[in-house]
């Protein structure tokens, strides 16, 4: 029997308790005939506000990974989507990411994270040499970033701005004007590229608007991990509005 609604793919994906903007962005962006289901990591606090605290709160989704996980495999998905961005670029959890993604492909579930959509985008972009970057995180967490794509991408990062927020519900609430201000200082170092990291942003809209103001790619992470899901599926649907990414490969 074919699921009534997700009559060609299921697309099931893990965030954080505090998460408020991946489940309506993945929404947004569907397709005919895949659907989108979202599961919840428990946070014990909201706190974001200083790199300690932002290492605990790390902490608590690395020990309630693997049990939220099981809950969400009721619904049978053909993949699974980390929604979240900064455990993905930690090194410190590049290990549990891996043997997270092989244990789910001993199932037949395509695995996606933050770290593998952004190779592949750029990837099918082609030359991507100079890359900045946009986040939601504290100082210690920005340079985690900024040294993996250093090392696992092969860029330079050019320029990093982060927006500051106290808590991890704060991060929703920033407001598209302040979005785009950093944008606009991200664009003065001339970058091939401009990534937005921090699934609990809403991005994917305003990217897709700057790409058109400013004449280059604006990945949106949430729009990023959508696209590689969607992509390794075999779901080749273009969808605009979202970005380049969806809209052209």
């Amino acid at each position: 029997m074919t699921d009534t609604l997700g009559w060609r793919k299921r697309i099931a994906t893990l965030v954080p308790g505090t998460n408020t903007i991946v489940e309506p962005d993945f929404h947004a962006m569907s397709v005919p005939g895949v659907t989108a289901h979202t599961g919840r990591i428990p946070l014990q606090s909201a706190d974001i506000s200083t790199d300690e605290a932002t290492d605990r709160l790390i902490r608590q989704v690395r020990a309630d990974l693997l049990a939220s996980l099981d809950e969400l495999l009721a619904v049978r998905p053909d993949a699974v989507v980390l929604g979240l961005s900064l455990e993905s670029f930690f090194e410190d959890t590049r290990s549990e990411i891996i043997r997270l993604s092989d244990h789910l492909a001993q199932h037949g579930i395509v695995f996606v994270d933050a770290a593998s959509a952004v190779d592949a985008a750029f990837g099918v972009l082609g030359k991507v040499e100079r890359v900045a970057v946009l986040t939601p995180y504290r100082p210690q967490a920005n340079e985690m970033v900024r040294r993996f794509f250093t090392t696992a991408f092969g860029v330079d990062v050019v320029a990093l701005q982060a927006v500051d927020c106290p808590t991890a519900h704060s991060i929703a609430e920033v407001s598209e004007d302040r979005l785009r201000h950093q944008l606009m200082e991200l664009d003065k170092v001339n970058p091939d590229v401009i990534v937005q990291s921090g699934t609990n942003l809403s991005m994917i809209r305003l990217a897709d608007e700057a790409e058109r103001w400013l004449g280059r790619p604006v990945l949106a992470m949430n729009a990023i991990l959508w696209w590689r899901a969607l992509r390794v599926l075999g779901i080749e649907d273009r969808k605009p509005g979202f970005g380049m990414l969806l809209r052209e490969y």
